[in-house]
């Protein structure tokens, strides 16, 4: 394949793996161009895309979004679709039939896309398949369903569809639940009511690639032994391991619902068992993705293999030890952990550690979103504690 004549629109410029997707498609010889909603995003000031583009890409404004991106592949200018977040993946997923007539998109059609995102359908195919996740209630619609029910306090409820711990609270009884559905004006058949799991044992990752036949052609599988904030947010410190047990689970799962491409899963360790158990599907290309180009997986590859029809490169083996830092957000969870001194590995141990933005050979993308990192950050902790 010709990968020169392949022209590949990134969406979300903002986000920190729009610089391996940039950096990979780049290294294939592929034309690389981000949508960027401003000129700080590190898909802007990065060097490997080749043409960057400022519009609307915010989940603030759908809409808005959806216009761009017609207005975009209408053009004709652009081979491929990648989105990097939610947002995007779900936007050209309930768009798949009017924009899969300008360019290929890198996400699953509705139906599939849906069961994915949506945590409670994703943990009713997990039940329903012997698949490992916390007990979940799946018919639910109000505090009084709960009175009478058997479920053991603490419990976690979160949104059915959201993103980095927004929304999730843990729940010690059953008058605390009434409280706080009564104070925030939750409606609860909006969320996923399950199980506490106990947070004293590892969370994982793994990060999927299913082709047209639904075969697995890469699975990595990293543990998130630091993430921020600290009560539950996104991983700070990544490294990858080898757990074929969470490759058989994540495996099952995504080929009952059929998914095709990149897909990411989130497990949590249950020290109660020792099982790794499913807690959601992120369906697109993981937020930690560089940790799969450094431990030898090629996901740009796999993707553009996929999309054109032709046999996907199959990785049946990746390296592990291999570990991904984000700088910023490590730094935050040192300030703010009472374990700084006592994690493991040490928070001062930078062996066979990347950064998940900063490289030598394009180090303005770290500053940008180090100074976007600070600007966002009231508003990102007050999601988390509304």
């Amino acid at each position: 394949m010709d990968y020169s004549k392949i022209r590949v629109l990134i969406l979300e410029g903002y986000a920190r793996q729009a610089l391996p997707m940039a950096k990979a498609f780049r290294q294939l010889g592929c034309q690389v161009t981000t949508l960027n909603s401003s000129k700080l995003d590190v898909g802007y000031v990065s060097r490997y895309p080749h043409h960057k583009i400022i519009g609307c890409c915010s989940r603030d404004d759908y809409e808005g979004t959806v216009n761009q991106v017609r207005e975009l592949l209408k053009t004709k200018k652009y081979d491929l679709v990648v989105p990097l977040v939610d947002f995007s993946a779900d936007l050209l997923a309930r768009n798949y039939d009017e924009f899969k007539q300008y360019a290929k998109l890198a996400t699953n059609q509705f139906a599939v896309y849906d069961i994915a995102q949506d945590k409670l359908k994703t943990m009713k195919i997990c039940m329903d398949n012997d698949i490992p996740c916390p007990k979940t209630l799946t018919e639910i619609r109000d505090v009084e369903a709960l009175r009478e029910n058997d479920i053991r306090y603490p419990i976690v409820i979160k949104p059915r569809i959201g993103y980095g711990a927004v929304g999730f609270k843990v729940i010690d009884s059953y008058d605390d639940l009434v409280s706080v559905v009564t104070k925030k004006k939750i409606k609860l058949s909006d969320y996923v009511i399950q199980e506490y799991i106990p947070q004293t044992d590892l969370q994982f990752e793994a990060a999927m690639f299913l082709d047209g036949n639904n075969e697995v052609k890469s699975s990595l599988v990293f543990s998130k032994n630091r993430w921020f904030p600290v009560e539950g947010g996104s991983s700070t410190l990544n490294i990858t391991i080898d757990r074929p047990d969470i490759v058989v689970t994540c495996s099952r799962l995504l080929k009952t619902i059929g998914w095709r491409g990149c897909a990411d899963i989130d497990l949590i360790q249950d020290p109660r068992d020792g099982v790794a158990k499913v807690m959601e599907i992120n369906p697109r290309v993981s937020g930690s993705v560089k940790i799969c180009f450094e431990a030898g997986i090629d996901l740009a590859r796999q993707i553009i293999e996929y999309e054109f029809g032709e046999e996907v490169t199959k990785y049946s083996s990746y390296k592990v030890g291999q570990r991904l830092r984000c700088s910023q957000t490590d730094l935050l969870w040192f300030i703010k952990s009472p374990n700084r001194f006592k994690s493991e590995p040490s928070w001062f141990s930078f062996k066979q550690t990347k950064d998940h933005i900063f490289s030598f050979d394009d180090p303005l993308p770290w500053l940008s979103f180090s100074i976007q990192a600070i600007m966002r950050y009231k508003t990102e902790m007050k999601k988390r504690k509304g």
